[in-house]
């Protein structure tokens, strides 16, 4: 499957050192944060996996240009006992950048609804749409992307169904949530596309 199923470009700034993550046939790879910043003036913190044979020493305020694709993988949870979907940014390239310059936050997607839209409006009568979709790589494996839809996009996408293909472009942004449990709330950070453009293709032939 092409890597154009699923590519997303980021420039910003590290704020934490990398740390291992894990190994894969004798391959190590870390983990560091990455800080992109919205128009808004807020700030999306995004979890970036890389290999160590890049053989970069990334430090704490360097500005990089990451290239890569969205990755996820379920992974158990004991507070809820049940399976939570992790989700990272696999750097396929990374570049240091010496002068400064405006963050980045680009995605492109490709793949297939694997769940039922779930539609509503905000109180101020905003249209919202979840929905999660399958993106499909190399050795018959998938990544569950999830997706949040505004406006007339989201009432396109309230129409779709499970196994709809559908092209999107939008951003990867972070959300912080908290989740109640009978022995206190625990602050999370969940992570979704936020779709700028969505086409559906061949419903028409419905």
């Amino acid at each position: 499957m092409n890597e154009e199923t699923n590519k997303i470009e980021l420039i910003g700034t590290v704020i934490s050192i990398p740390r291992f993550s894990h190994s894969v046939m004798g391959e190590n790879f870390n983990e560091f944060a990455l800080q992109c910043g919205r128009l808004s003036g807020n700030d999306d913190i995004l979890p970036i996996i890389i290999s160590e044979r890049f053989g970069i020493d990334l430090k704490v305020g360097d500005e990089v240009f990451i290239s890569g694709q969205i990755r996820t993988f379920n992974k158990f949870d004991e507070s809820v006992e049940r399976n939570r979907l992790i989700l990272s940014v696999f750097a396929r390239d990374i570049e240091p950048i010496y002068e400064k310059t405006e963050d980045k936050n680009v995605v492109a997607l490709h793949g297939f609804l694997c769940k039922n839209p779930i539609y509503r409006t905000t109180p101020f009568g905003r249209e919202i749409c979840d929905c999660l979709i399958a993106c499909n790589r190399a050795y018959q494996k998938s990544d569950y992307i999830p997706l949040i839809i505004w406006g007339r996009n989201a009432r396109m996408a309230k129409d779709l169904e499970v196994g709809d293909e559908i092209f999107v472009n939008g951003r990867l942004q972070s959300r912080e949530y908290i989740k109640h449990f009978e022995s206190g709330d625990i602050t999370r950070v969940a992570y979704e596309v936020s779709v700028s453009s969505l086409v559906p293709k061949n419903i028409e032939k419905r």
